[in-house]
């Protein structure tokens, strides 16, 4: 099937499309901050750390990236596939991305930084919203996980069961 823009318009609309302050970022930060983390969005540390993380707890040596799933091709979400036109081009531009990030992580793991990724689908609903806001104190402070049966309910209140 054909673009239903011309060239210039894809061009103009893609343009459009934010790097930073995006909703997904502005959801984390708003958690980070209602749980007492402090953090730093811009500024030099920011900018000279590897791939630009978009949150930067220096207190915890904690870097948040925010990824939106098709830019970053997260796999098996349902918020990424692969254009049907100029597909070659979307495939490596996606694959890129992918080494990138894993080249970026990997030097600022080296520098000591513990790095999250959070991804936008992650975000995407109140359930998975309050999942993540359980999971950060420990993915920030690097505490061991803590799992309660209990706690986990299904859509219609019946504690989940283990399907060991």
């Amino acid at each position: 099937m054909a673009d239903i823009w011309s060239e210039e318009k894809r061009s103009w609309v893609m343009s459009r499309i934010k790097g930073k302050d995006t909703k997904p970022e502005l959801a984390v930060r708003s958690l980070l901050h209602a749980h007492g983390y402090r953090f730093t969005v811009s500024g030099p540390r920011n900018q000279t750390l590897p791939g630009r993380p978009d949150i930067v707890l220096p207190k915890w040596a904690t870097v948040i990236f925010v990824n939106g799933c098709f830019w970053h091709g997260h796999e098996g979400c349902k918020d990424f596939s692969i254009p049907k036109t100029r597909t070659e081009f979307w495939l490596t531009k996606i694959r890129k991305n992918q080494q990138r990030d894993q080249s970026n992580n990997g030097k600022l793991e080296s520098l000591g930084w513990n790095v999250i990724t959070i991804w936008a689908c992650e975000l995407s609903t109140k359930d998975r919203l309050y999942s993540l806001e359980r999971r950060l104190p420990y993915l920030i402070e690097r505490k061991p996980f803590e799992y309660h049966l209990e706690d986990e309910t299904d859509q219609l209140g019946r504690v989940a069961e283990d399907f060991d």
